[in-house]
């Protein structure tokens, strides 16, 4: 995690969850805003249709590609939102352990949502996050 980004825990909530409840980021701070990562190959075709954690592993590598290229990494994330295409728990938690092992120590805010379909064809799995780097 940067400097400028601090994240909280809320001691009057659970404390039983697997990231901080609020992220604040200091004022010199450049924010990085990606769109949703999308479990697209280099063909732009999507990668593993039916397999959700195949597609969240796939979605993680791009969106770390994307923060790259805005000159931030995982550990500068503030605030992420995680879609997963299904109405079943257990794909949600397949994909968010995905995440998770992601992000490994830093556990930034984050939402989980189940919705009914993604844009891209046979597309299961979207985050989008926001980054937090100092600014040059």
């Amino acid at each position: 995690m940067s400097d400028p980004v601090r994240l909280l825990a809320v001691p009057a909530l659970s404390d039983g969850v697997e990231y901080a409840y609020l992220a604040t980021v200091a004022p010199s701070t450049r924010l990085v805003f990606t769109a949703g990562a999308c479990p697209l190959g280099t063909d732009g075709r999507t990668v593993t249709p039916g397999d959700h954690v195949a597609q969240a592993r796939q979605v993680m590598a791009n969106l770390e590609a994307a923060l790259t290229a805005g000159g931030a990494t995982l550990a500068d994330v503030v605030k992420s939102t995680v879609y997963v295409a299904s109405s079943q728990r257990a794909d949600l938690v397949a994909v968010w352990q995905v995440v998770r092992d992601t992000f490994g120590d830093h556990d930034p805010p984050s939402t989980l949502l189940g919705v009914a379909v993604l844009g891209y064809p046979d597309q299961l799995v979207e985050v989008e996050a926001i980054a937090a780097v100092a600014a040059r």
